[in-house]
């Protein structure tokens, strides 16, 4: 993957490729898009590799892979609500639809009951704990939608759960491979702490649901 992205890196394809990941993710959960952005990050942190002292990109490039880095959370993040807002749309639109395929997962189910109540509080704060949640962000996207939450509730919260997770992806990418070089043991790495961010998450939403059990 990293040499595939490498031979993309500093090209408009990169972004789009990563982009339709996103996007695509709120529909199949499975996509690793996560795991294209990091791959991005370390491949673009990589061609900074420190020759003789002299950090080579930035000199020749005038620091081109932190632009890389803000290019791609800017890129990330957009895609993150781009993709959100489908979905949510798309849920309006067929709530009955939607609210049957929900229904038929008591898991789904219940993280709508506490979407609407976070949202209500104004504790949308759960918007961007499911971004980080496996197959949170479909959960929370589909959910508002079915719920009609409206637009003023949800879009500024799932932009702040787009840019956090893309902010956090990048980082992890970035530092992987600013410090760890091209190895595979760089995205290897940076894709275990996302993924270990996504089981915090996961438990972290998980807790009204043991303190209303008492």
């Amino acid at each position: 993957m990293l040499e595939s992205l490498g031979s993309l890196s500093g090209t408009p394809w990169v972004y789009v490729i990563v982009s339709l990941s996103i996007v695509l993710d709120v529909f199949v959960p499975i996509l690793p898009s996560g795991v294209l952005v990091i791959a991005a990050a370390t491949t673009a942190a990589g061609t900074s590799t420190a020759v003789g002292g002299v950090d080579v990109a930035s000199s020749v490039h005038g620091g081109a892979p932190l632009a890389q880095m803000f290019s791609l959370v800017l890129c990330a993040a957009t895609a993150s609500v781009l993709g959100d807002m489908v979905a949510y749309r798309l849920a309006w639109r067929g709530g009955d639809r939607f609210d049957r395929t929900i229904g038929r997962s008591r898991r789904l189910t219940a993280a709508q009951k506490r979407l609407g109540t976070a949202l209500t509080r104004g504790g949308g704060g759960i918007v961007v704990l499911a971004r980080f949640a496996p197959a949170g962000r479909s959960v929370v996207s589909l959910g508002a939608g079915v719920a009609h939450r409206t637009v003023r509730e949800f879009l500024p919260w799932s932009a702040l759960a787009g840019l956090a997770w893309a902010a956090y992806s990048v980082s992890l990418g970035y530092f992987g491979g600013h410090w760890l070089g091209m190895s595979w043991v760089s995205p290897a790495l940076s894709v275990v702490a996302l993924f270990a961010a996504g089981s915090a998450a996961a438990f972290l939403m998980r807790r009204p649901d043991r303190g209303t059990a008492h």
